[in-house]
């Protein structure tokens, strides 16, 4: 009798069966996948726009206009399915995807860091570049670093943040105002949205 290790046993439970590489599920299940006894199929090809057919039926009336069955919402009471062509309406899918993914924001955050003592040269020189961020539709995360026993003038840092702030009322509004976490001082500013 051939003796199996408990680890063997255990190793062949966790494995989990695999699906071929480079292949992804298909979000709907079209056609002969759709696998109950009817669904409500809308749009064109019924009359009234909406009718619950046999599924068999259903898929016939596609395949008799060269196109898909689609199962467009499959947790309806019966499932909801739509007479399109599947391969068109995967490529929309795809491309309004696409175009969210461009259209969305991608934010940029700048850092500049002062001290609580810093001379006014010094802080002209951050501002320029502040504003040329700004200016670039970056938001800028400027902070007072205390560190040891800097942390006594806490109201210098914040009087600090603030004229920081002021200074750039035209290009930037003000997100967070000057709140202390842990040694940092910070304050956000985005930039204003353009005037078109």
């Amino acid at each position: 009798m051939q003796a199996i290790s408990f680890k063997t046993t255990i190793a062949n439970l966790n494995q989990r069966p695999q699906q071929p590489r480079g292949r992804q599920e298909e979000p709907y299940r079209i056609n002969h996948k759709i696998r109950v006894r009817e669904v409500r199929v809308v749009g064109d090809f019924v009359e009234g726009g909406n009718a619950v057919l046999p599924t068999e039926k259903a898929i016939k009336l596609a395949q008799d206009n060269e196109l898909d069955l689609v199962e467009i919402s499959p947790n309806a009471e019966p499932p909801v399915c739509k007479i399109i062509d599947y391969a068109k309406f995967k490529y929309e899918q795809k491309k309004k995807q696409k175009e969210i993914k461009a259209n969305a924001a991608k934010v940029v955050l700048k850092e500049i860091r002062f001290g609580p003592n810093t001379d006014d040269h010094d802080f002209n020189f951050k501002l320029k570049h502040a504003i040329n961020f700004l200016k670039e539709g970056a938001k800028v995360k400027a902070y007072v670093h205390f560190v040891g026993r800097t942390i006594v003038f806490k109201e210098r840092g914040e009087m600090l943040l603030l004229k920081f702030a002021q200074a750039l009322e035209d290009v930037g509004m003000v997100e967070q105002m000057p709140k202390l976490e842990g040694k940092r001082m910070n304050i956000f500013i985005a930039p204003k949205p353009h005037k078109k």
